[in-house]
């Protein structure tokens, strides 16, 4: 017999539990070899700017502007229109988007990202992710699938086991408090 997963109620507990830890530890994650050994000089790097107590990856992102890559942060503007990539430099000015994210303008350049920072929910040991619920980071990877899937989460929210549909994509690793997580 099947276990069934409530995604809802998962979610729920999860932010829960991340907005305690984040009360406690609210500094950027490192930057941890591994990641920077995949930074070079030209490459995209996707960052996000986080959200309430999503883990930060400011440190990341400085690290892969000091390695000579481009950045480049998320631009969402319907619930059915596909995530973006924009172009930014790490210092312009960023305009507010829908659910209250932090985004580069509209009219900044459009980019194909070599490595995808992403903020998650939650991340089991097979490196499978569970995000907000809207589908965009699933969509952007489909679109992107030769791009590298780097989580940024905190220890937290780790769980034992998530459940899967068919369009969801493993990340490559997940990044947090206490190091690099590569895929088994």
């Amino acid at each position: 017999m099947q276990t069934t997963i409530d995604k809802r109620a998962l979610r729920a507990r999860i932010r829960a539990e991340r907005d305690r830890f984040f009360a406690l530890s609210p500094a950027p994650i490192a930057a941890p070899s591994a990641l920077r050994a995949l930074l070079e000089p030209g490459r995209i790097v996707t960052s996000y700017i986080p959200i309430g107590s999503e883990a930060d990856p400011q440190h990341l992102a400085a690290a892969a502007l000091a390695a000579g890559c481009r950045l480049a942060l998320p631009h969402v503007t319907t619930r059915e229109a596909p995530m973006r990539f924009l172009g930014w430099d790490g210092r312009s000015a960023l305009v507010e988007g829908r659910y209250g994210l932090s985004q580069p303008p509209s009219d900044a350049p459009d980019v194909e990202p070599d490595i995808i920072l992403t903020p998650l929910l939650a991340f089991d040991a097979k490196l499978d992710r569970l995000g907000q619920g809207a589908g965009y980071y699933d969509r952007a990877f489909a679109t992107f699938p030769n791009a590298w899937r780097i989580g940024v989460a905190w220890s937290v929210q780790q769980v034992e086991t998530l459940p899967t549909d068919a369009w969801d994509m493993p990340l490559h690793a997940v990044i947090t408090e206490c190091g690099w997580i590569p895929r088994p």
